[in-house]
């Protein structure tokens, strides 16, 4: 019978040793500053988009835009969501919500990043 090949493997490296990337160094490019709306008579606050925990949403992006749109919202307003569901919402009203929400959050229809400061018009995708 011939001998087992013994199986090498790697030392697994520490964490203070030389690294390719370092994600703990990582800084947004804009401020992730809150978004505050008006309903039903209260304040609601949302964090920013870039703020929200990926995996709180990732997998709704394959749901469909409206899954994708509550699922980010309820991330967003945290402790603030069953109070906010509590009030009717008109389909119109949810898409004026996220489009001004989208717009603080310099995110266009797409969900990539807009050039430029809030106010300013963004400009048009090179082909």
């Amino acid at each position: 019978m011939a001998p087992q090949a013994r199986k090498r493997t790697a030392a697994k490296p520490a964490d203070r040793e030389p690294f390719d990337f370092n994600l703990d160094a990582v800084e947004p490019e804009q401020e992730l500053t809150p978004f505050r709306f008006h309903w039903g008579g209260r304040r609601f606050v949302m964090r920013h988009l870039d703020d929200l925990d990926v995996w709180a949403v990732l997998h709704l992006a394959d749901a469909g835009d409206i899954a994708a749109m509550v699922g980010a919202f309820e991330a967003a307003l945290g402790d603030q969501w069953d109070d906010f569901r509590k009030i009717r919402m008109p389909q119109y009203k949810l898409r004026a919500l996220f489009k001004a929400y989208r717009e603080h959050c310099r995110i266009d229809e797409d969900g990539n990043p807009i050039d430029g400061e809030p106010g300013e018009a963004a400009e048009p995708a090179a082909s």
